[in-house]
């Protein structure tokens, strides 16, 4: 595969997370009395960019209080989150966004600290969502630098969670030929001329790949054979694991279902090409399998992103 691919930065620069040593609580204040250790603040689940970039400060800058997580050690410096309830958390409210807003900071030179922040996002998400134990009721402590709660009542352990997703590039044509061409969706809720590929949660009982043909159907009524996996991407939106696949498609009539797919069109490449350098179509950017999938299938970059 293309080591090239937007998305394979996140396993290039993946960093060691130290899970031993989350319940090694002198380890864990030695660390965070080094002063070259750095802490990503979140508040609630929403980041700070500063200046088109995210702040990591020293443990000395950060603000008291908040829940203090692990997220590990990335070329010999150890990383933390501080986990802050959105009224204590600095500066005005408008400079927080949800992490959507902040990927345009993991792009270029950003991508280096993407594992760290999708980690650290996808920790604060599942605290902020996971406020009582689901068997009784109790009230929740946080253990092991943050990966963990225990149930005060009935000693429940909750763990974080990640809900497998597929999204998927199909195809039809001869592969490789100016004829083949790619399926594309704008999605119900994004402006004219977004476009990206689709996407879906895998339900019970059900295999990735038959996932991939189902949500096809259900979304574009076109039918699905052959699915190849492509590869994997955390997606703590708020707390998916995005498993891509490449798919051949057995028919070509397009008949969206308008509640989640407002629209969906074929692409050859040459179309995919000449609408992304006009602007007629915007397809997705940043560190996402998306992008990925596109231009493995398109062959190499194209211009323009969300």
């Amino acid at each position: 595969m293309d080591r090239d691919l937007p998305h394979l930065a996140l396993s290039e620069h993946a960093h060691n997370r130290h899970g031993f040593e989350r319940t090694d609580e002198a380890w864990l204040d030695d660390r965070w009395a080094d002063p070259a250790t750095r802490v990503l603040l979140v508040a609630g689940n929403r980041l700070r960019p500063v200046g088109g970039a995210l702040e990591w400060l020293s443990p000395a800058d950060c603000p008291d209080g908040g829940l203090r997580v692990l997220l590990g050690e990335q070329h010999g410096v150890t990383h933390f989150a501080l986990v802050l309830a959105p009224d204590r958390a600095p500066g005005p409210k408008d400079d927080w966004v949800v992490l959507r807003g902040a990927l345009g900071a993991l792009a270029g030179d950003g991508a280096v600290q993407a594992p760290l922040v999708m980690h650290a996002i996808g920790m604060a998400e599942w605290h902020w969502a996971t406020r009582h134990c689901p068997r009784c009721g109790g009230a929740l402590r946080a253990e092991q630098a943050g990966h963990v709660l225990t149930c005060v009542d009935c000693e429940r352990q909750q763990f974080p969670r990640s809900d497998p997703a597929v999204i998927m590039l199909i195809a039809h044509g001869e592969p490789g030929s100016s004829e083949e061409r790619c399926l594309l969706g704008r999605g119900a809720s994004w402006p004219e001329g977004r476009f990206s590929t689709l996407a879906g949660f895998v339900e019970p009982g059900e295999t990735m790949e038959d996932a991939v043909r189902r949500e096809v159907m259900e979304e574009t009524g076109v039918a699905v054979g052959p699915v190849d996996y492509f590869g994997s991407q955390p997606w703590p939106l708020p707390a998916s694991l995005m498993v891509g696949f490449l798919g051949r498609a057995t028919s070509t009539d397009v008949n969206v279902d308008g509640a989640e797919v407002a629209e969906a069109r074929w692409f050859t490449r040459a179309e995919m090409a000449e609408q992304a350098r006009d602007g007629s179509i915007v397809l997705p950017g940043g560190v996402s399998i998306s992008r990925s999938l596109v231009e493995h299938w398109y062959g190499g970059p194209l211009p323009g992103s969300w």
